[in-house]
């Protein structure tokens, strides 16, 4: 169920038997020369709406804009700040605290947010506001690909080749999201390098000039795709469960 596509009527009646939802969030940046600049958030939705659906979670619409500014070297990349990210991040969270949600499963497609991210949350848990005031507000955020079917998957795909940015499990995700939209590029080298620190945007297109960090995302497939998604699913699934407990 997404909460983008419902009645106020829909919401008050699944808050009779819920008040846990899913809030997708990711980026808006390169990812190499064959992935898609909305990788990061894609992923991120299509496997939330993958819980959604098999579940009957609500599923929020998504966060598409991130912390990014180290990408800001490669063209169509945008960032918010990480100051204005804590803040949305807090924002929804208090909105949505006001009709009785009290749940609320981030998932998360860039590594980029993490600290800005928690920031929100422990903005949240310092004293904001969540209506009647009787319960407080259980946050939590996690990688799509973060559990244990997903990582395993795309090791068994990929290996080392997968890489940290523009990594060959993400660009296959959103292949399977978005079959149009399918790019393809010559790798050079075949797998990024890895493992040079960066500083700010200038420095880190100047190390990674193709954007990828030890990754080959040659390899990504819409089929690997769909096997990460039944995977990250199963995933988020079981971890979604266990923290409506919390």
């Amino acid at each position: 169920m997404e909460l983008a596509l419902a009645t106020w009527h829909e919401v008050e009646d699944y808050l009779r038997t819920s008040d846990g939802i899913i809030i997708p969030i990711g980026s808006v940046e390169q990812h190499g020369p064959n992935g898609l600049i909305g990788t990061d958030h894609l992923c991120a939705e299509v496997v939330a709406k993958g819980v959604g659906d098999k579940i009957g979670a609500l599923v929020a619409p998504t966060i598409n804009y991130g912390m990014s500014q180290h990408h800001l070297g490669f063209a169509g990349s945008a960032t918010l700040r990480p100051s204005t990210l804590m803040l949305v991040v807090r924002d929804v969270v208090q909105s949505l605290a006001v009709h009785g949600f009290r749940h609320f499963f981030f998932i998360n497609g860039h590594g980029g947010n993490v600290a800005s991210v928690t920031a929100g949350f422990d903005e949240i848990h310092a004293g904001v506001s969540l209506g009647d005031g009787t319960k407080t507000a259980r946050t939590k955020m996690v990688f799509w690909s973060g559990g244990p079917r997903g990582q395993k998957l795309a090791d068994e795909l990929y290996g080392a080749s997968n890489g940290g940015h523009a990594t060959a499990a993400e660009v296959s995700l959103a292949q399977f999201y978005q079959p149009d939209h399918i790019k393809h590029a010559q790798m050079t080298p075949k797998v990024a390098p890895s493992g040079t620190p960066f500083f700010e945007a200038g420095h880190y297109r100047a190390t990674y000039a193709d954007g990828r960090i030890g990754s080959d995302p040659s390899l990504s497939t819409p089929q690997d795709g769909k096997r990460l998604f039944e995977a990250g699913v199963e995933d988020m699934v079981e971890m979604y469960q266990a923290f409506l407990l919390a």
